[in-house]
C-alpha cells in the first residue's frame, strides 16, 4: 500500500492581527500557527511576512522535524532569526520544500473569543 501525500507546499494566512492580552495573564491573547509534517524527512520552510504599513520581511527559516507537529506563537519571536512581529495587520506566507499541513488561529482574550482558520493554499 502506498503512502498518501497530505498537505501542500504553499500557504497564505491573510488575516494576521495580534490581539491584546485581555484580563487573564495566565492565558494571554495570541495568534498561533500549527504545522504538521507527516513525512519521513524534515520540512524546510521559508516564512514571508507582509504588512499594511511597512516593507515585507522575506525568507525567515523554519524547520519542522519529520513526523512531528510544531506550534508557533506569533506574539513571540519566530523562526531561526527570532523575528518579532509588530502589532498591526500582517499576512504570513509559507514556502515549504515538501508537503505539510498547516493552520492558523487566534485567541482573542479581549472579548473571550477564540478563532481558528484553515490554511489558504496556493497549488
Amino acid at each position: 500500500m502506498s503512502e498518501k501525500i497530505l498537505g501542500y507546499t504553499n500557504y497564505m494566512f491573510i488575516d494576521g492581527d495580534l490581539p491584546g492580552n485581555g484580563d487573564d495573564m495566565d492565558l494571554p491573547g495570541h495568534e498561533a500557527m500549527m504545522i504538521t509534517n507527516k513525512n519521513t524527512q524534515d520540512a524546510h520552510i521559508l516564512v514571508n511576512l507582509y504588512f499594511e504599513d511597512k516593507d515585507p520581511v522575506m525568507g525567515l527559516h523554519l524547520t519542522v522535524p519529520a513526523q512531528r507537529v510544531i506550534c508557533i506563537r506569533m506574539d513571540l519571536p519566530i523562526c531561526d532569526e527570532q523575528f518579532q512581529i509588530p502589532f498591526g495587520q500582517y499576512s504570513c506566507e509559507l514556502e515549504c520544500d515538501i508537503p505539510v499541513c498547516a493552520s492558523f488561529g487566534r485567541l482573542d482574550r479581549r472579548h473571550n473569543l477564540g478563532y481558528y482558520s484553515t490554511g489558504y493554499c496556493a497549488i
